[in-house]
């Protein structure tokens, strides 16, 4: 099993009279780094690791030291808030900034890495039917590193033996 991250931005607050009362500028307004929708993937399989990549400087100091944390423990495989919120796999977090805050939902994204022994097209088709498996929500072929991602509903896990019988006649050579 691997894990990605999945940040998304949720809402962002002002707090006018706070910037009025403490603000060198105090009609300093919203963040204007984050935006309500912008979404962030991060992973660590392979050669790819976007928690160091995306941390240097693509996100604010303030923020990424509120949420990296979260994000860290989910690529791990690990529960992100069990017994905080009504799902483990999910934390919402904001940014530490008093007078504008970012909230952001943030969320482990469990899947597999399947490696079939086909060419680009016939894995292409491959992943569009590993989505009608029961437990799959999703799967997308990586043409630039030649596998299909299968990802799960956290609480219907998919046997490799279930991903290989859907393979058919497709040789799987690998699952990690």
């Amino acid at each position: 099993m691997q894990y990605k991250c999945k940040m998304t931005v949720i809402d962002k607050k002002v707090f006018a009279d706070l910037q009025k009362k403490y603000l060198e500028d105090p009609k300093s307004g919203a963040c204007p780094f984050y935006e309500v929708g912008a979404e962030y993937l991060f992973e660590r399989y392979g050669d790819e690791d976007t928690f160091w990549t995306q941390g240097k400087g693509a996100h604010c100091a303030e923020a990424w030291d509120c949420f990296s944390r979260y994000v860290y423990t989910a690529l791990q495989g690990g529960s992100i808030m069990r017994g905080w919120t009504n799902d483990e796999h999910i934390m919402i977090a904001c940014c530490n900034d008093g007078t504008r805050p970012v909230i952001f939902r943030i969320e482990r994204l469990d899947y597999k890495v399947v490696y079939v022994d086909a060419p680009a097209q016939a894995q292409a088709t491959l992943a569009d039917a590993f989505k009608n498996l029961d437990g799959v929500t999703d799967a997308t072929y990586r043409p630039e590193k030649n596998f299909i991602e299968v990802f799960m509903d956290r609480n219907r896990k998919v046997s490799d033996d279930k991903i290989i019988a859907a393979a058919d006649k497709l040789k799987v050579t690998r699952i990690d």
